[in-house]
């Protein structure tokens, strides 16, 4: 099943939680129950801060995995050469359909995140902290922790921005909380530099923030006690879009994929919809840490482990991501507006029967959007699809040769409930085969391969111009497209 919009997610641990802690007791942890669970939040220096994201290696856990330690540096730079004020932003927003790990925690123990955006501002000065979200439950549950809060000696409000894949891109999640588009602005501008209000600005991820709450208390020792010497803590990932699981690095991928009901299938999706498709053999050796997943050219990213099943058709899937993400585009550039839904025309028509030739123009468009964007959108995109087809080669030329796989498109990738860029499934389409008058010669080709639908009039020319199209004769139908001497016909919905 596809996830809703709204999902709440399943909760799990390997080992004894940290983040999740006291959730086995309740199902939200309030102010009281965290300062029960968790004792009172010592204040830090900036240096002493600076330290502490140093000595665990503690790295944005958003996507791109950067230095936290060096962003508190590059915001305190910009501050002291303008006139020091600075402000700190979190990134809850989660537009990655298979990602609910920052939605676990801003629902079940926001006072962790705040803990951790607060210890920032006071050590950076800043004036204003702001959560940016998309859903109005996560919303809510941070009003609601705000005002068990009490004054906190700053402004501390929560924004809600809409629910879009490209949200939570920076410079995005920025120009939303600054009342403009939440949309990429396309410009190297750097958020240390110009930010919220123009400030000099913190922005980091959800969890990045709660592990510095944790990282505070326990001190770099004691967090180190648990993980990898080389990535010391724990992790959380959102397996098969519903079960958010947290885990401390080097455990097997496999050992928490089992923990969730599931195994590696055809093969595991690591990073979401821009990340990259692990072959079963690879799942079986990987392990949740950066630099495992690196050995096989993939990075966590935002937390998305998604396994696909056996009984689902691996080419549908992919084609069914790739129309939503189309659908996602900033409609800012032309690798987004026009590209990407080129390229998921294309894998459509290799997905139905289009031939080695629509497999090559997949390729084609491939290269055409890759760094061409105005953001990282097109080629996250465009990763994915070539991560697909290498992973799944013997199926793409199946489907492309006309014989398919035999499997159905079960919708095991979560996507929206209203993923209305999609399309109805193909079994329900109302499709035509259409001949263009003014190119047909009479070669006649197309009733030797398409012999159901179309019939010829004594003069050799189709006895209509649009031909209703079972969804069951389409591969047929474009093989007899790609037949035509005189390149007569085409498909029309």
């Amino acid at each position: 099943m596809a996830a809703v919009t709204g999902i709440r997610p399943a909760l799990g641990c390997v080992g004894p939680p940290r983040l999740l802690a006291g959730l086995d007791e309740v199902a939200r942890v309030d102010r009281v129950t965290h300062l029960t669970v968790h004792g009172s939040l010592p204040l830090l220096r900036l240096d002493e801060l600076v330290a502490l994201a140093e000595n665990i290696d503690l790295r944005g856990r958003g996507g791109a995995g950067f230095p936290f330690a060096r962003k508190l540096r590059a915001v305190t730079r910009s501050a002291r050469d303008r006139d020091g004020r600075t402000a700190v932003v979190v990134n809850g927003s989660e537009g990655e359909p298979g990602c609910l790990k920052d939605t676990a925690l801003l629902l079940h123990v926001p006072h962790l995140v705040l803990d951790g955006a607060l210890l920032a501002a006071t050590a950076l000065g800043a004036e204003e902290v702001v959560l940016g979200v998309t859903r109005p439950d996560v919303e809510q549950s941070v009003r609601d922790a705000i005002a068990e809060r009490g004054p906190v000696g700053r402004t501390l409000r929560v924004a809600r921005l809409p629910e879009r894949f490209v949200t939570g891109e920076g410079s995005a999640l920025l120009s939303g909380l600054n009342h403009g588009p939440a949309l990429p602005s396309g410009r190297a501008v750097r958020s240390s530099d110009r930010g919220l209000n123009g400030l000099p600005t913190l922005l980091s991820n959800t969890e990045t923030y709660a592990q510095l709450a944790i990282a505070a208390r326990l001190g770099a020792l004691d967090f180190r006690a648990t993980g990898l010497p080389t990535e010391p803590g724990t992790i959380l990932v959102t397996v098969a879009g519903s079960s958010v699981m947290e885990t401390p690095s080097g455990v097997p991928l496999t050992y928490v994929l089992e923990l969730c009901g599931t195994g590696p299938g055809q093969g595991v999706l690591v990073g979401g919809y821009h990340g990259k498709w692990l072959d079963p053999y690879a799942a079986k050796a990987a392990e949740i840490s950066r630099e495992s997943l690196a050995t096989f050219g993939a990075v966590l990213g935002a937390g998305a482990v998604l396994p696909l099943p056996e009984d689902t058709c691996p080419v549908g899937e992919i084609l069914r991501v790739t129309r939503w993400m189309a659908g996602e585009s900033a409609g800012q550039c032309g690798p987004c507006v026009l590209g990407l839904p080129a390229l998921a025309d294309t894998i459509e028509q290799a997905a139905h029967g289009g031939g080695l030739a629509a497999l090559d123009a997949v390729h084609a468009r491939l290269r055409a959007v890759r760094r061409r964007g105005a953001c990282s959108h097109p080629d996250g995109t465009s990763n994915f699809v070539e991560s697909g087809l290498a992973a799944f080669p013997d199926d793409f030329e199946d489907h492309a040769l006309g014989s398919g796989c035999g499997r159905p498109v079960l919708g095991i990738l979560p996507l929206p409930a209203d993923e209305t860029t999609v399309g109805p499934p193909a079994e329900e389409r109302t499709e035509r085969l259409v001949v263009d008058w003014t190119l047909c010669q009479g070669h006649g080709l197309c009733v030797d391969i398409l012999p159901e639908v179309v019939r010829l009039d004594a003069d050799g020319f189709p006895t209509q111009a649009s031909m209703e199209l079972p969804a069951r004769l389409r591969p047929k139908a474009l093989r007899a497209i790609r037949r035509c001497p005189a390149l007569a016909l085409r498909i029309q919905e």
